[in-house]
């Protein structure tokens, strides 16, 4: 999808094609994942970066990183203010428990242990664990951090979110010679990286004869 949404189309060269179409395109779906994390952001910003790495020049990888990098801060500073009214909230809010029911409490446990003394670190650390960024966001509203100090915690965190998954594009583009062979591996890469901690998790159940012990694990994908 982002090697058509960042190629060439029609007569365009693939340098306007990008800025008419594919950064758009990549900035709503990076802000969206965030926002609603079921849609797998990671492997997005790995594919357009693979697409950007077959470029003539360096350019469109920069502008993939800070694209990604802050769609991913919009989208993480909407959802948690949205989580901030449910917290003030009386009755709480549909966004404070669509946080509550994708944080298993084990998670949240750690998370709030955590943010005790690690408040910046265990921001950046939360994007960068597959399915960690929802419960030290639900750790951050239960403990009432102001909107700007988080924010001021996730700054480092998105621009270290997209840089790795920027470099794990870059590495499927220098892999292999067509740029969708790299969108497919660089994708098939981040998935595997994102699902492997809940297969885990319920491997380990299994094992242990607790059933569900996997329901609980999150779907968000970076």
């Amino acid at each position: 999808m982002i090697d058509r949404l960042l190629g060439a189309a029609g007569d365009l060269p693939p340098e306007s094609t990008q800025q008419a179409v594919g950064y758009p395109s990549l900035f709503l779906l990076v802000a969206l994942g965030s926002l609603v994390p079921v849609v797998p952001t990671g492997a997005i910003v790995s594919s357009a970066a693979v697409v950007a790495f077959h470029q003539s020049t360096p350019l469109p990888l920069l502008i993939v990183f800070l694209v990604a990098a802050f769609a991913a801060l919009l989208g993480d500073i909407a959802l948690y203010w949205l989580g901030q009214r449910g917290v003030r909230s009386r009755n709480g809010s549909r966004w404070l428990a669509v946080l509550r029911g994708r944080a298993a409490p084990d998670r949240l446990a750690r998370a709030q242990e955590k943010l005790a003394t690690h408040q910046v670190s265990v921001l950046v650390l939360s994007r960068l664990v597959p399915a960690g960024r929802i419960p030290v966001m639900l750790a951050c509203l239960l403990a009432k951090v102001p909107l700007r100090r988080f924010v001021r915690g996730d700054v480092p965190a998105c621009l270290a979110w997209a840089a790795t998954y920027q470099l794990i594009g870059i590495l499927g583009g220098s892999l292999f010679p067509e740029p969708w062979q790299g969108v497919l591996a660089a994708a098939g890469l981040t998935v595997l990286i994102s699902g492997a901690p809940a297969l885990w998790r319920r491997v380990r159940g299994s094992g242990r004869g607790e059933p569900g012990a996997g329901s609980r694990s999150g779907s968000e994908h970076a």
